[in-house]
């Protein structure tokens, strides 16, 4: 059994009829990084003096179901799109390409966005390079820019935002990924984590205060399993710092922490806005348990950590060949992956998730429990 068909029967028992409910989500509003990027991050690239090279706009991106490069990060699907088809609502665009009709959604998110503002990492000489200005204060501000064609007046804006669902996240990979490679200790890492959550927590806050009700916040997922980060730490002599699945537990422990934190910092802004939806989605555990359970997922044990998409080596992530680089190529069946490109995911692996945030047990409270309130 292969990872497009867990959960396939729930999936489309509760699929039907979902949309013509008047309970349920009219539009989706995305806030967010690479893993739910539809394509603003090419956009970006592209405007940049000179433009920003990328690859994920090549082959084989997008083979699974599109048949093309969409500029989303997998071989298909993404989570949002998932959660968009459970709702009878279209596929999301990305918003830099300017679309006439955002009335049903769009998507804000970002390749490389941060919950702190760029200009933190560039000015503590944290990173080496120009970062893109895509932070999750920039991404607000093109929400904010956005609300005239959404809605005529700020009392019909509360209204239609009361039936939307908006995803604030994932947000904090990046921040840490940027300090871990600037050479800092886990607990530098573990420093940041404060600051960055409470940037989610205002950004949530902040939407609740223009109209929005439903509002889902994804924590952040075990980043330690990523074959691009075990490979770059491979060099290093870190024999006790892998974990049963092989996973390096530092990266770990600092995703937990952040995950625990804004968990508790959610459960705050409940009690602030008791009026207010505001879900937490595991992106952690999902993953550990396809990684835990190969066998039950269709994953062959041995490539559990590997990506689908590289250039070779033991977790098949070459940094002079990574996906849609010529020397890299696709593994056949992306589905028997839970990595696609050794940072994103699969499709499969995607469903997976959303399956999760939609029925449980991976989101708190699961997405299709609160539409009976």
């Amino acid at each position: 059994m292969d990872l497009t068909l867990v959960f396939s029967l729930l999936f489309l028992s509760c699929l039907h009829g979902v949309s013509s409910d008047p309970r349920y989500f009219t539009s989706l509003f995305t806030l967010g990084d690479s893993y739910i990027d539809a394509g603003n991050f090419v956009i970006m690239a592209a405007r940049m003096v000179p433009p920003v090279a990328v690859w994920h706009d090549k082959p084989p991106y997008g083979m699974t179901f599109f048949g093309h490069p969409t500029g989303r990060l997998s071989d298909g699907r993404i989570i949002t799109d998932f959660i968009a088809e459970q709702f009878g609502l279209p596929l999301l665009q990305a918003s830099l390409l300017n679309i006439s009709d955002v009335s049903k959604g769009v998507d804000f998110a970002v390749g490389g966005a941060t919950a702190i503002d760029v200009d933190f990492y560039e000015r503590n000489k944290l990173v080496q390079f120009k970062l893109l200005n895509n932070s999750l204060s920039v991404q607000l501000g093109w929400l904010e820019e956005l609300k005239p064609s959404i809605c005529k007046a700020k009392k019909v804006c509360r209204g239609c935002f009361s039936k939307a669902l908006f995803f604030v996240g994932e947000f904090g990979v990046n921040d840490y990924n940027f300090v871990w490679s600037a050479g800092k200790t886990e607990d530098e890492v573990m420093s940041h984590v404060p600051k960055v959550v409470e940037n989610i927590a205002r950004a949530v806050e902040r939407l609740i205060n223009g109209g929005a009700i439903h509002v889902l916040v994804p924590g952040n997922p075990p980043n330690g399993c990523s074959p691009t980060i075990l490979t770059l730490r491979s060099s290093l002599n870190q024999t006790g710092n892998y974990d049963h699945i092989g996973c390096l537990s530092d990266i770990n422990r600092v995703a937990m922490h952040h995950n625990s934190m804004l968990n508790a910092s959610i459960g705050a802004l409940r009690g602030k806005y008791p009026h207010a939806r505001i879900i937490f989605a595991d992106f952690y555990e999902p993953i550990i348990t396809l990684l835990k359970s190969p066998n039950q997922s269709g994953v062959v044990n041995p490539d559990a950590l590997r990506a689908c998409c590289g250039g070779g080596g033991e977790y098949n992530w070459n940094a002079s060949a990574v996906c849609g680089m010529p020397g890299a190529t696709a593994c056949n069946d992306p589905s028997t992956f839970v990595s696609w490109d050794g940072v994103h995911y699969t499709e499969a692996t995607y469903r997976y998730i959303a399956q999760g945030w939609l029925h449980g047990p991976f989101a708190d409270p699961p997405i299709l429990s609160e539409m009976g309130h």
